[in-house]
């Protein structure tokens, strides 16, 4: 597996990110992981719509629950073409209890615990950690990426505005 070393940081302390570093224009890698309800949930399962994948390392923590928190508000607000899902390495359950906790009703929070399939395929895997890495990816129709950013410093909020343009862009609105 490819390992991007010092590809990331957290608190400015270097770390390794497993599988490759996406670009816009690629192809969006499938990938499997868990919703709240245990149900797998593929890049196929979704096809046909426009998607956020907000990438974070653990909703328990402050920057992650203000993105994902920000994200369910982008997500109202894109209305019914965007799918909007956070993806963190959160076991389902500690997923649906914070989303539960804090009124999170328009995006689908999914675990990437059980394998890191999503890390793997996307470049999000931090080895050190076995989380993921914060990182934001838009997927057209298509399943092309037109929107790809890795957020450098794990501790830092990503461009919200840049992700939300891209999805209104590949939307059509």
């Amino acid at each position: 597996m490819n390992q991007r070393k010092e590809a990331v940081t957290m608190g400015g302390n270097p770390l390794t990110l497993l599988g490759p570093e996406l670009e816009t224009g690629v192809p969006a890698p499938d990938f499997e992981v868990l919703n709240t309800r245990l149900e797998p949930v593929t890049l196929a399962a979704s096809k046909g719509k426009v998607r956020v994948f907000s990438v974070v390392p653990s909703l328990d923590t402050p920057v992650c629950d203000t993105q994902t928190r920000r994200f369910d508000e982008y997500a109202d607000e894109l209305g019914d073409e965007v799918a909007v899902y956070t993806v963190s390495a959160d076991l389902p359950f500690a997923a649906a209890r914070w989303c539960t906790a804090n009124g999170v009703e328009h995006l689908q929070c999914l675990s990437d615990h059980r394998g890191m399939s999503f890390g793997n395929a996307y470049g999000t895997h931090v080895e050190e950690l076995r989380l993921d890495a914060r990182a934001v990816f838009v997927v057209d129709r298509n399943d092309r990426i037109v929107h790809v950013q890795y957020v450098k410093e794990l501790t830092e909020e990503p461009d919200y505005e840049a992700v939300v343009e891209a999805a209104r862009i590949a939307a059509g609105s």
